[in-house]
């Protein structure tokens, strides 16, 4: 569905909502927004600590465990 078919489709379903459920809606679509930040965080994290994880060094201090 193209973008803006579903920006309508999702504003014409928050009208059929009675008020006390569009805030959980509304709540809702905000965990979605901080999971999704959190997960590109992750991966953008990962690439830039495996410069310091992927070390020879790294292995031998960690081999015992």
């Amino acid at each position: 569905m193209e973008a803006k078919k579903t920006e309508e489709v999702l504003l014409e379903k928050m009208k059929e909502l009675p008020l006390s459920y569009r805030q959980e809606v509304i709540d809702f679509i905000e965990y979605l927004r901080l999971k999704t930040q959190k997960r590109e965080t992750l991966f953008l994290s990962e690439k830039s600590l495996a410069r310091d994880w992927l070390l020879p060094e790294e292995d031998e201090a960690w081999k015992d465990l």
